[in-house]
């Protein structure tokens, strides 16, 4: 057995102390460490046909023939970790068993995180209603029974937002992660032709750094 003072690198003469049951005293403070060397930022992004925020969020393609991936990609330069993603559905008359207000789609949008390590993990096999969405976020948020968002004076389309809480759903705390330098993608595939949605895209949200 070694036995020794742990001391802080302050000049501090008190020493750590462990009580009887191995526990040691800390102090919650009301900030994050303000002396932390790596800067830790907001990252929001929209789900791309390059997977950049310079390419199209426009996810109503034709993905019938050609399957067509909607994505965030890493970056060269931080960590990404994607937390929370947002999607919107708006379309006239859209109910919970069509995707929009389009018949439950044949195929779906698929979805997966794509690593270097694991290679195209999946994550959903093929998302064909607005249900299916809602579930992934399991039930948040609940704009009414219908978890439907009526536009009103915006025109006559009805919007679904789901929202997917990677914690919430799968308990990943800091979210998926794209590490720097890598080919790590978030990737949602339309597989489907989506022709006659007024909206659909996707956001992710989360840290870099």
């Amino acid at each position: 057995m070694f036995n020794g003072k742990l001391f802080d690198g302050w000049g501090s003469k008190t020493p750590l102390k462990i009580d009887k049951y191995g526990n040691a005293n800390t102090v919650v403070h009301p900030h994050p460490p303000v002396e932390d060397e790596i800067s830790v930022l907001p990252f929001r992004q929209y789900c791309t046909d390059n997977g950049m925020s310079t390419g199209s969020n426009d996810m109503i393609v034709d993905g019938s023939s050609t399957p067509v991936p909607f994505y965030v990609q890493a970056s060269d330069d931080h960590e990404i970790f994607l937390k929370t993603l947002s999607v919107q559905i708006s379309d006239g008359g859209g109910e919970l068993d069509k995707f929009g207000n389009l018949s439950a789609l044949t195929n779906g949008v698929s979805w997966s995180w794509e690593t270097q390590m694991e290679g195209d993990y999946e994550l959903h096999e093929g998302i064909k209603t607005n249900l299916e969405f809602i579930k992934i976020g399991l039930g948040e948020p609940a704009i009414d029974k219908q978890y439907k968002l009526d536009q009103g004076g915006m025109g006559s389309d009805d919007t679904y937002i789901p929202v997917i809480d990677l914690t919430a759903t799968f308990g990943i705390t800091w979210g998926l992660r794209l590490r720097k330098g890598s080919t790590d993608k978030v990737i949602f595939t339309v597989n489907d032709d989506l022709a006659g949605l007024t909206v659909f895209n996707i956001i992710g949200y989360g840290i870099r750094h």
